[in-house]
């Protein structure tokens, strides 16, 4: 057997025949020439990325944003410096408060500065209360401008030669209609350090004087059973007796949209609020802002109220803030919950084992199988394999555990398969698997790509196949959720992370049992058909597993980047086909007509690479079909409200396993016909891309991946189905209505 340097084999399994010719021994320096152009070439679309998106605006079809500054004094050591994200909604549009309300998030800021300067906090204009049905949400429409205070110490020591302030702006923000879409941006602004920048003054003027003014008299707030009792001294004189606007900085503290009563008592303002019914916060200290309306004018007066009395004790009091976007609706908890952490692990394990049966994995898995027959008679070779695909396995599952547990702890909302979410690694994993299926078609070989050395070591090792096989297999199939892998998923986010990561080595050990159980097995090696011709012609036949992995992978950065995305993506691979054909050519020509290609595949990137990266609104959000409306955390409550059923489709279109279920069991003729007859509103909730409020909703009910399945009926708990669905189970779960 020929090893991994004569040869690409992903997988290290199939030989060569020694009579077949190699570009070993002709121009190894022009390979070693391609194979430095091939990494230069390979960053082309992060820098086209950082040219192309990165400015001051950003636009999509409900938002204008743009970050602004105001340095009317320059911006040189020991002075403030104003920059803000103003945001520009389409009308019926809105973006969130610091306090969202019922549901919904705020916008959020995360800055890159130079050493020495300091950002402050968003000094949030007074919000607007925007009712939604039966909630009420605290938010902005039309145009708002969110400034924040830049410190410049004298640690801050500009370039003498080019005298800049260069803020970096990583902004997020959700905008909603009756519908929600979270959005991105990422700005920069270079400002003269000793000329003054006051163009948008009149923009952070009003902003400022939309800014709550600190109140200076005391407030007091007694908790009396299920209500809080307010009272605020020290408003203006131009606010007393006016009717105010009331919003607490806090989240579920208070009922949003219940009715509430309010009075003066001379020039101390009173009023009784009723607490939410699913608190989940009990602060000693509230802080408000009071808003008064004068001369057509809104006013803001901030304050804070210290609480007396105690607070009562609530169903919900368990539940993390974090999940305040999330309806009513799906925080009553499930049905079925995983009981103990033991039945957790052991649930990951059964649920590790089903996922090697999950289609995604299959192109991996596949060959990692055939590979037996390669160790038939070698004992040791097999288990050595196997103990290394194992570990490439586990370590996978704990280094993507726990670099989910440690964003999650930076408050990132994301949930199991959530590197799929990012279009970067999504045509990351296309070309790869490109590059895969053409080296198993048996156009060129890995090993003339890659350093002598590097080839050597990997072939007196050939363990590190077997090693980064089981991490590719892993990179392929989290994004699936096998049964019993939902609940323990969704456990292991309430567990401290060492708890947390024993249910991710779990999972992992689950899915490398049976290849490693195969791998010390006597009686199977005996089962085994030796080898010969037969492995070069499987070789080439798995080429096309991995072309249709291709597929599916440009289908899904299709769901995220829009047809220019897929159609950029698609382009790049031609072009990276067309420079590793071109790289096994021989003679004269090789050199021109390879530098040619790589030259061409350089233009190509820098010319549409941004498409592949660019997010655009998803089809889902653009159009809904008569019978599936998209999701949004209300809308739940909105359709149980009227007395109707609500069956929910948690998917993304990096999901197999909800792809195939929704073609079969939820495209199922008869199953629709039920649906109709009983009146349920049918809603989907696609995770193709990031979205806090689906992954809030997901932790909810008990999990973090998907798919997941939920009926919900008002008055009653939420019935979460089984990930691998059946017509059969979806008809007894209506029955039941």
């Amino acid at each position: 057997m020929r090893q991994l340097a004569r040869h690409f084999d992903p997988l290290n399994l199939f030989p060569r025949p020694e009579s077949e010719p190699t570009m070993t021994s002709t121009m190894p320096h022009l390979r070693h020439l391609i194979t430095l152009i091939l990494v230069a070439v390979s960053v082309i679309p992060i820098r086209a990325t950082a040219q192309n998106i990165i400015n001051s605006v950003v636009t999509t079809e409900q938002v204008r944003a743009e970050l602004m500054a105001y340095a009317p004094d320059g911006a040189t050591p020991g002075k403030t410096v104003w920059v803000g994200l103003q945001l520009k909604h389409l009308p019926e549009w809105h973006t969130y408060w610091k306090n969202s309300g019922d549901s919904g998030q705020p916008t959020s800021l995360s800055w890159t500065l130079p050493a020495g300067v300091m950002a402050g906090d968003i000094a949030w204009p007074i919000p607007k209360k925007l009712p939604i049905g039966d909630l009420a949400n605290y938010g902005y429409d039309g145009t708002v401008l969110l400034p924040v205070p830049l410190t410049l110490t004298p640690d801050f020591k500009p370039s003498p030669i080019s005298p800049e302030l260069e803020v970096r702006l990583q902004a997020s923000w959700l905008v909603c209609r009756l519908e929600c879409v979270p959005q991105e941006g990422t700005f920069v602004l270079r400002l003269p350090v000793k000329s003054s920048t006051a163009l948008n003054a009149a923009d952070f003027q009003a902003a400022f004087k939309a800014a709550p003014q600190p109140l200076s008299g005391t407030s007091q707030i007694v908790i009396e059973g299920q209500r809080l009792n307010l009272s605020v001294a020290g408003l203006p004189a131009a606010a007393q007796g006016k009717t105010l606007d009331f919003f607490p900085e806090i989240a579920e503290v208070i009922e949003t949209a219940a009715k509430w009563t309010q009075g003066w008592q001379g020039s101390t303002w009173t009023a009784s609020v009723p607490l939410a019914t699913h608190r989940s916060a009990s602060p000693a200290t509230l802080p408000m802002v009071l808003v008064a309306e004068t001369g057509g004018q809104r006013s803001g007066f901030a304050t804070q109220a210290k609480v007396s009395g105690v607070w009562p004790t609530q169903p919900s009091a368990g539940l993390p803030a974090a999940t305040a976007p999330v309806s009513t609706a799906s925080i009553r908890a499930p049905a079925a919950v995983v009981p103990s952490f033991w039945l957790a692990l052991l649930g990951a394990v059964v649920g590790g084992l089903i996922l090697n049966l999950m289609p995604c994995v299959f192109p991996v898995l596949a060959i990692k199988v055939i590979s037996f027959t390669r160790h038939a008679k070698d004992r040791r070779a097999r288990q050595i394999s196997g103990l290394a695909y194992s570990a490439g396995v586990l370590l996978s599952f704990l280094a993507l555990g726990a670099l989910m547990l440690a964003l999650r702890g930076a408050g990132e909302q994301l949930g199991w398969g959530f590197q799929l979410q990012s279009p970067m690694v999504v045509a990351a994993l296309a070309t790869l698997f490109t590059l895969m299926g053409l080296s198993l078609a048996g156009l060129f070989e890995f090993g003339h790509f890659v350093p002598s050395r590097l080839a050597t070591l990997e072939a007196k090792n050939p363990a590190v196949d077997a090693f980064l096989s089981g991490i590719l297999a892993v990179l392929i199939a989290s994004p699936c959720t096998a049964p019993f892998m939902g609940a323990s998923l969704g456990l292991a986010l309430s567990l401290p992370a060492l708890q947390a990561l024993l249910i991710f080595a779990a999972l992992g050990t689950g899915m490398a049992l049976p290849y490693l159980a195969a791998s010390w097995s006597p009686a199977l090696a005996r089962l085994l058909p030796r080898p010969g011709a037969w492995m070069d012609t499987f070789r080439h036949a798995m080429a096309f597993p991995m072309f249709a992995t291709v597929v599916w992978l440009v289908w899904v950065l299709g769901q995220q980047t829009g047809v220019d995305g897929a159609g950029a993506l698609l382009a790049l691979l031609v072009g990276l086909a067309f420079v590793i054909w071109a790289t096994t050519l021989r003679g004269r020509s090789r050199l021109p007509v390879a530098t040619f290609s790589i030259v061409a595949l350089a233009i190509l990137t820098w010319a549409i690479g941004k498409n592949v990266v660019q997010f655009t609104e998803p089809i889902s959000q653009q159009t809904s079909s008569q019978r599936w409306q998209t999701w949004a955390p209300e809308r739940v409550d909105q359709v149980l409200a009227t007395g109707a059923p609500v069956f929910v489709d948690f998917t993304a279109a990096w999901c197999v396993t909800c792809q195939y279920n929704k073609k079969t069991v939820l495209a199922d003729a008869a199953l629709l016909a039920d649906f109709d007859a009983r009146k349920v509103v049918l809603l989907r909730a696609d995770w193709t891309r990031r979205d806090p409020t689906i992954t809030a909703a997901l932790s909810q009910l008990g999990r973090n991946g998907v798919p997941v399945y939920v009926l919900y009926q008002s008055g009653k708990s939420p019935v979460v189905l089984s990930e691998i669905l059946s017509v059969a189970d979806v008809k007894a779960a209506l029955a039941t209505l």
